[in-house]
């Protein structure tokens, strides 16, 4: 667990990340700036991002035109622009959500289905989150209403570490913990005990605790954690999204009902029937999606590399 893990160090004053406290120190007060200046500026910066080459607009237009076949080259053109935009507005909503006061957060969020979250007989709740750009302002919004426990993946900088778990931890509940992510036992434990888990599993975490599932048409390397998760604790299955809302008018959270029948005993069926349910999400807003990682990585034997990217990283 990581919840324990916020005291600050002396090694963090080293010389050597100097450089990393003026960049947080920078970032802290471009977060003081009006919501509505936030969201010119972080379009600003996803437009400068988007003009250069890079290896993360590589990867995002190809997961688009995979995914999106239907449509035409000018189409998958504007939908990446409208991609990046939404990136560079969630680096500055990541700001927000770990300096802003949870006052001034609150005020730009609505929450429907919080009443889904009430489960009989202490049971456990997985929350099934996706990967959308809104992650971080909706996580905290989210957490300061309610005890949600979460995974965490530690940051190679130990002081952008430190900043990000305080920042992540700031407006949480008391009691609401941060297990590592490969901290299997405490993740069941805290679903055992009737907690609400917040789990993410859209991403291509590598084939040891996968298979191949369908996702936009293609097979996916697809970790059947929700489904392992959900059969060993009895845990219900409930789907949330956080959507940016057009005009700077905030922020919508949604609370699914708990999917029925599931876990199944097929768990090549329950992974599918996962990526069915996040695709028909992403569909509905795809410029907030994030993109920029290599959701199709790994292949089933025989299929090509779709990325072309000696680099094992995601």
């Amino acid at each position: 667990m990581r919840s324990s893990n916020t005291t600050f160090k002396s090694e963090f004053l080293h010389p050597r990340y100097w450089v990393t406290w003026f960049w947080l120190g920078l970032w802290w007060l471009v977060t003081l700036l009006p919501y509505p200046i936030l969201l010119s500026l972080g379009k600003f910066i996803g437009h400068i991002i988007f003009i250069f080459p890079t290896r993360r607009k590589h990867i995002a237009h190809t997961n688009i035109k995979l995914c999106f076949p239907e449509m035409n080259t000018k189409q998958h053109k504007a939908l990446l622009k409208a991609n990046f935009y939404s990136v560079g507005i969630a680096l500055m909503e990541v700001g927000m959500a770990w300096w802003w006061p949870l006052q001034r957060l609150q005020k730009l969020v609505t929450v429907e289905g919080i009443e889904n979250l009430e489960r009989p007989d202490n049971q456990g709740v997985i929350l099934l989150g996706m990967h959308f750009t809104t992650l971080e302002v909706g996580a905290a919004a989210l957490t300061s209403a309610i005890e949600i426990d979460g995974m965490y993946k530690a940051h190679t900088n130990c002081v952008y570490d430190y900043i990000q778990l305080k920042g992540r931890l700031s407006h949480n509940i008391d009691g609401c913990n941060l297990f590592d992510r490969n901290d299997m036992r405490g993740t069941l434990k805290s679903l055992k005990s009737g907690r609400v888990l917040w789990y993410l599993p859209d991403q291509d975490y590598g084939l040891s605790q996968s298979l191949f599932a369908p996702f936009f048409g293609l097979q996916a390397a697809t970790v059947h954690a929700t489904s392992r998760m959900a059969h060993k604790t009895n845990a219900s299955v409930i789907p949330v999204t956080f959507t940016r809302l057009a005009n700077a008018k905030g922020y919508k959270i949604i609370i699914e009902t708990a999917l029925d029948n599931f876990p199944s005993n097929d768990l090549l069926k329950d992974s599918t029937r996962i990526n069915q349910l996040i695709e028909n999400r992403v569909r509905l807003q795809p410029d907030q999606y994030l993109w920029v990682h290599r959701r199709f990585k790994n292949r089933p034997d025989g299929e090509k590399d779709y990325y072309n990217i000696s680099s094992n990283k995601a």
